[in-house]
């Protein structure tokens, strides 16, 4: 960008900065808490950003009661803006502009390491024509160059490549494009699939990238030769796991200088990377794990799928949607305050299912986990399947915001532990044993706390379970050690490698085994089948629940009440009806009588009239039908 072009670029920062701050306080409906900002209050709507259609956008996001405005303007993902960055900068500074003037935010999108040229069979200035070293390449040197088909994104005569984060002038150039973004006055920089290519037809297996620079830059850190020194997808070898560390840290390293790099120019920008892995063996392989990139970003985004076969919502069973639930609580924990939103999809055309239903279902869960909605229809980001239904949703939400967004603090909590070492290693063993152990504890409705190495020496629960944990650094074990000390209970499933005395220990893998007997409706599901393993908890929460196991539930602290948060997936099924079976019978037993406000989804709050039992007081909830949140308002 020419030198006048840039001062014009700062200047309108400047401006419209301040005009950011004027109107900051109008965004929201009530004070934002320590430790929070606007993206966790966001309900997001997406939209393709021209040169003249600002106003429009910002116009049709206040009708829609869209809050957190993303636009479409991918700078140095298509090589045409890469090289000259004017037009686009200009809209973004625009649309900026006009949604700080209606007390709104906005944030714009680029790609990570990925990198389109247009037509670029009928022009020699494309990315692998010009700078082959740039790309990322197969053990093999088979470079990361696709056309057309190779994804729905991928027009026919196009140029898709994806660029080693270590090619060095590419970065450079990059990183002042970021510039110049935050420079515009934008609120956010969206990172879409900042990965190593393992995630097309025939490179899922590859582990690349294997081009010159980043051999090189393993060596420099390793002294190791990442062609001949280590046995590629051998987890059993040092030398790749050493491998695997150095991608996942390369990718973090990329994040952390984006988000650095953009607010030395404007400190009040956010970073928000969209990642589709989540806790799963995938975020191993294309090297963008969310429990690392947290600390180093503002948000993620979450385009979260895992496993095979279709991930409509339309389509999920009662089963899937649990799993969905772990992962969105693992991802809440791993933020500690920062937000989560969630790009998933709730139906893709399908003729049996309505998609008001499977929208509704897709908020419900999310909401209850504390997570922000984000809907689309299709694999798009932009548009909404159903525009009435979006903006009832966001309606609602932006009522009850405070009930589901303000801090979640933990009561007295079963902890399950996540391993991020033991996860990169031993994936397919740890996740379902960690996922089994987190569904048993929602199916029971006891209270429970994803803890990881950054938040395991605050925690204060009964229990601790370690999931067939088998890496531990001598930080992890001594925290434990000072746990088991002040009288939590150290519980062990699968190998036991704490090296403490006293763990109660399950080689049997009781978690994995509960997963492993549901069924995809959940028709068999009994949180008894695990008693002796539960009985070993010595659990005993704040809060008695009874609710069927197809009901997922979660606790928490929240502005100084304790909350219950209900997400009803009964009698849901996939790809054949999206209307869960309201639930009758679901009952709170407390020791107190207390003033009990609930909150179904999609409808007001109402006050649940105790009946005493004994020396509790038990509450009835009427029929629940999505789900709902209940909290102890007072004690009488």
């Amino acid at each position: 960008m020419p030198r006048h072009s840039h001062r014009r670029a700062r200047l309108a920062f400047v401006l419209s900065l301040t005009g950011l701050f004027l109107l900051a306080a109008t965004a929201l409906s009530h004070d934002i808490p320590a430790g929070q900002d606007w993206t966790n209050y966001v309900r997001i709507g997406a939209y393709g950003l021209k040169a003249d259609n600002a106003d429009a956008i910002v116009r049709d996001a206040a009708a829609d009661n869209v809050f957190g405005i993303e636009v479409d303007n991918d700078i140095p993902g298509r090589y045409e803006s890469f090289l000259d960055p004017t037009e686009k900068l200009a809209a973004i500074s625009a649309v900026a502009r006009k949604a700080h003037q209606a007390g709104n935010r906005a944030f714009v999108y680029i790609a990570g390491t990925e990198c389109i040229t247009a037509n670029a069979d009928k022009t020699p200035h494309t990315v692998a024509k010009e700078h082959p070293e740039w790309l990322q390449r197969k053990i093999t040197g088979e470079p990361a160059v696709f056309g057309g088909g190779a994804a729905f994104w991928i027009a026919p005569g196009d140029e898709d490549v994806w660029i080693s984060p270590y090619a060095a002038e590419w970065r450079k150039t990059y990183m002042q494009r970021v510039r110049q973004i935050a420079a515009t006055g934008i609120d956010g920089i969206y990172v879409d699939i900042p990965y190593w290519m393992t995630h097309f037809d025939g490179w899922e297996d590859t582990w690349a990238s294997f081009d010159e620079a980043t051999v090189a830059a393993f060596r420099k850190e390793t002294g190791l030769d990442a062609r001949h020194d280590l046995k590629v997808g051998d987890f059993s070898d040092a030398n790749f796991r050493r491998w695997v560390d150095f991608r996942i840290q390369t990718i973090t390293d990329f994040l952390r200088e984006i988000d650095q790099t953009a607010k030395a120019v404007n400190p009040e920008i956010n970073t928000i990377p969209e990642i589709y892995p989540g806790i799963e063996e995938e975020s191993v392989r294309v090297g963008a794990d969310v429990y690392r990139l947290y600390p180093v970003v503002d948000a993620v985004a979450h385009e979260y799928e895992f496993g095979g076969g279709d991930h409509m919502a339309s389509s999920r069973t009662p089963l899937d949607w649990f799993q969905y639930q772990v992962g969105m609580h693992s991802f809440r924990s791993f933020a500690e305050g920062k937000a989560t939103w969630i790009l998933n999809y709730s139906w893709d055309g399908d003729s049996k299912i309505d998609a008001r239903e499977a929208m509704q279902n897709l908020a419900m869960s999310q909401v209850m986990a504390g997570a922000n909605f984000w809907d689309a229809p299709g694999h798009s980001m932009a548009g909404s399947n159903d525009a009435a239904t979006r903006k009832r949703i966001f309606d609602w939400i932006a009522e009850h915001e405070a009930a589901f967004y303000r801090p979640r603090l933990p009561m007295k909590p079963v902890g399950v532990y996540f391993s991020p070492r033991t996860r990169d290693y031993f994936a397919k063993d740890f996740v379902a044993s960690y996922r089994g152990c987190l569904i048993l504890l929602m199916q029971k409705h006891w209270e429970f706390q994803v803890v990881t190495p950054r938040n395991l020496a605050s925690f204060h629960g009964d229990a601790l379970i370690l999931p067939d944990v088998r890496v531990l650094s001598d930080e992890e074990r001594a925290a434990l050690r000072k746990l088991a000390a002040a009288g939590t209970r150290i519980v062990a499933t699968g190998q036991n490698s704490t090296g403490l005395a006293g763990v109660s220990t399950f080689p049997d893998c009781p978690c994995r085994k509960y997963e492993e007997s549901l069924d995809a409706n959940l028709v068999k599901a009994d949180p008894e089948r695990a008693g002796e393993f539960l009985a070993s908890l010595r659990h005993e929460g704040e809060i008695e629940i009874v609710a069927p196991p197809s009901v997922a539930t979660s606790l928490a602290m929240v502005d100084g009440k304790p909350h219950v948060f209900f997400a009803n997936f009964s009698g849901l099924r996939g790809g054949a009806n999206a209307v869960p079976s309201p639930q009758s019978g679901v009952t709170l037993r407390l020791r107190r009588s207390s003033r009990v406000r609930y909150l179904p989804f999609l409808a007001d709050v109402q006050e649940i009239r105790g009946e005493k039992d004994g020396d509790h007081t038990v509450y009835r909830l009427p029929a629940m039908r999505r789900g709902g949140v209940v909290w102890v308002e007072s004690v009488r």
